[in-house]
């Protein structure tokens, strides 16, 4: 796998941990362990960036801007990754903090 497929992942996975992690402190769901918390953020992390690609991937860009744009980290970090991997892990993270929230009670 080349690097420049697998780096926008790991940044989505990141994102999404730390959004996962700052939402269960947020809402201080005691009913989820490290794990789930991680493991919520990572994959939700992923899912959000990919939502968000689609959503707005449908505009034009140029040939040169997008040569340069892909050149390296420069476009792993970019809005779509950064924040659709924080956002997702955070929706993840909550919502599976509700439902395991719910199953306790």
């Amino acid at each position: 796998m080349d690097m420049n497929t697998l780096l926008p992942i790991i940044i989505q996975i990141i994102t999404g941990i730390i959004g996962g992690q700052a939402v269960s402190v947020a809402i201080k769901t005691a009913a989820m362990g490290q794990l789930t918390k991680i493991l919520g953020g990572a994959i939700g992390g992923v899912g959000g960036a990919a939502i968000l690609g689609s959503l707005l991937g449908g505009g034009t860009i140029s040939p040169d801007a997008a040569a340069a744009a892909t050149s390296g980290l420069g476009s792993a970090l970019n809005l779509q990754n950064i924040l659709g991997g924080a956002g997702g892990g955070a929706i993840l993270t909550g919502i599976l903090g509700a439902v395991m929230g719910a199953m306790k009670k």
